[in-house]
This record gives C-alpha cells, sequence and structure tokens, in this order.
C-alpha cells in the first residue's frame, strides 16, 4: 500500500510516516496543497491522509480535485474541528472518511488500511497460496503453520505478491507500490529485500524469478 500524508504541522507528518513505515506502508509526505497536487499527478497512491487547513491550496480543493480526477485513491481527512457541519461539509466534498484531531494513532492505522482495500479490487483480508498466509489487517505472515519473522519491507513485499495471486509483478511496480519516492529499481533494494524474504520463506522456495518481467509467487500462468 501506497499512501500520501499531506499535513503542514511537520512534526504530525513525520509523527504519522514513521508510524506508517513501521507497519509497512510506503509513504511520501506534502506539506501543503501545491505539492500534494504535484505528488498526486506523479505517483499511485491507494490512502490520502488529507489535513484541511493547509497552505497554498486548500484541503477542500486538493480532495475536490481527486475525486474530479476520479482517482482510485481514497481520502481520510483530517480536521481539528469537530463539528457535525464541517464533517458533512467534508464528506460532501468527496472525502471516504473523516478524523477529528487529536486522534489516537491506532485508530487512523485501521481507517488507512480498511481504505486501502477499498483502493484496489476487493481481496478477503487473509490471503493463502502454496502453503502461505498473509493476514493483511493483523499483518501477519505463515507458511505451513511456521510464523514468520518479517521485516515491513519484506511484508509489504510478500503482500504485493500475493495479492497479484501468482501474476508477474515488476521490480518497478514493487518499488511504487512499497518504496517511498526516490527510491529506483537501480538502487537494488528490491533484489536485497526478496533475498531476505526467501531466506525466511525457507525451501522450497515460492518466490519465483521471471527472467525480464519480475516476480511472482510460484503456480501462476508463464508469460507468453
Amino acid at each position: 500500500m501506497r499512501v500520501l500524508v499531506v499535513e503542514d504541522e511537520e512534526f504530525l507528518a513525520e509523527m504519522l510516516a514513521t508510524g506508517l513505515r513501521r507497519d509497512a506502508i510506503a509513504v511520501d509526505v506534502a506539506t501543503d496543497g501545491a505539492e500534494a497536487l504535484r505528488k498526486i499527478d506523479q505517483g499511485d497512491y491507494d490512502v490520502l491522509i488529507l489535513d484541511r487547513d493547509l497552505p497554498e491550496v486548500s484541503g477542500d480543493e486538493v480532495c475536490r480535485r481527486v475525486v474530479e480526477q476520479r482517482l482510485l485513491t481514497r481520502v481520510l481527512m483530517l480536521t481539528a474541528t469537530s463539528s457535525v457541519r464541517d464533517r458533512v461539509a467534508g464528506l460532501s466534498l468527496g472525502a471516504d472518511d473523516y478524523l477529528t484531531k487529536p486522534f489516537a494513532y491506532d485508530e487512523l492505522l485501521a481507517r488507512v488500511l480498511a481504505l486501502g482495500r477499498r483502493a484496489r479490487p476487493a481481496l478477503p483480508p487473509v490471503l493463502e497460496r502454496t502453503g502461505l498466509v498473509v493476514d493483511t489487517a493483523r499483518r501477519q505472515a505463515s507458511r505451513d503453520g511456521r510464523f514468520l519473522s518479517l521485516s515491513r519491507k519484506e511484508f509489504a513485499v510478500l503482500e504485493v505478491l500475493m495479492r497479484a495471486d501468482g501474476a508477474v509483478v515488476s521490480g518497478e511496480d514493487l518499488i511504487e507500490q512499497v518504496w517511498e519516492e526516490g527510491t529506483s529499481y537501480r538502487t537494488n533494494a528490491v533484489r536485497v529485500t526478496l533475498s531476505k524474504l526467501r531466506a525466511k520463506l525457507g525451501d522450497p522456495q515460492v518466490v519465483e524469478t521471471v527472467s525480464g518481467v519480475g516476480y511472482r509467487i510460484a503456480g501462476g500462468p508463464v508469460p507468453s
């Protein structure tokens, strides 16, 4: 999952980004509305965590443009105002969810995960294939009943591959969905993470490399 945090309070923005990254979510940060629109134009985000009160371009306007472009990105709007009128106004702009400051991080995470599931084709929260079980809600994985102690990047890569259901995922797509902006496939990040993931998954290997194409969980069709 890839998330854009749009918040002009830099301490709060970085706190959210740090927490979400710890929970295996790729996060970019924008501190004003204009920067947010540029990032949205350049990236494919599952969820937008959007403060309403932003400099340059308001959060309301950012939300409006996301809706106008018919993006799959889901919008979680943040505000310091708790009145019913403001919540209704935010939702009427097209926001998918609304959270009032101050809020508990665990609640925000639960809402982000729920919105992220809605941003993609519907899949069950527990993914299973070739002995692998990935619980996306609890952020846990196992193989043949054996718990896997995975880093956040390893879990995120495994989740992307499991969601592909045997189809090939390119290295560029893994970078887009798992790593933050500025990371290039040429950095070797994907290969290093996959090497560690394969070691933890054990034998027989279930993560296959399809030469010149990408990676997949064993059992998918051979690309033509």
